[in-house]
């Protein structure tokens, strides 16, 4: 980082207890959300298969984050995903939401249960109506990591996230990992997209509870 400051260790003094008030463009997504037709584009052996899916996604504040001077205002979020009329889980993903108000970068971090991580970055004004970030494999930041038989038969090369908030409150999320599937010369996209509607409201954060 070009600009890092002299002093990595001192924290800023005072600071908002209140996430809900300081989340920027993540304010929006404070709550929990639901979607009935979702949309997937997955990789199979005879070509490229569609699959609708219902999701639920969490969002709840998390107490303000410091890295030294860094502050950050964070939701944690869990995403469950089910095909249409099934229970079994179709997919499974938590982390944490970021925003860094004295930059404007947005974080996304993601784990899901098939041995994969990633963090996703990039920028936004406080006010925006849609965002976008990405994450690239091989690199020191914003990156991907896979367990082994992923990384050899289905390795992601890079991930981006679009989200766009709609006038009627609702907000859609538009993924695009692309991979690099053993035998295959082309990359594949495998996409998702889903429209989600607000089912609860966020619980305030635990200091701003205190």
């Amino acid at each position: 980082m070009s600009d890092l400051p002299a002093d990595i260790y001192t924290e800023p003094n005072p600071i908002d207890v209140h996430t809900l008030a300081n989340l920027g463009p993540l304010a929006r997504m404070a709550g929990v959300w639901e979607g009935r037709r979702g949309l997937d584009v997955k990789p199979k052996a005879e070509g490229p298969k569609k699959q609708a899916f219902h999701d639920r996604i969490e969002l709840q504040p998390i107490d303000p984050v410091t890295n030294g001077p860094q502050l950050m205002y964070g939701l944690r979020y869990h995403q469950f995903v089910t095909k249409p009329d099934n229970i079994k889980t179709y997919h499974d993903q938590v982390g944490y939401w970021l925003w860094e108000p004295a930059t404007g970068q947005i974080l996304h971090t993601l784990t899901i249960p098939r041995g994969q991580t990633a963090l996703a970055g990039g920028m936004a004004a406080p006010d925006a109506d849609q965002f976008e970030l990405t994450a690239t494999q091989g690199l020191d930041t914003f990156g991907i990591c896979s367990a082994p038989f992923l990384d050899a038969a289905f390795k992601t090369v890079s991930f981006r996230i679009q989200v766009t908030f709609n006038a009627d409150g609702s907000w859609t999320y538009d993924e695009d990992t692309v991979l690099k599937i053993r035998g295959q010369v082309a990359l594949f996209h495998h996409t998702d997209r889903s429209t989600l509607t607000k089912v609860a409201e966020p619980t305030p954060n635990p200091l701003a509870r205190g």
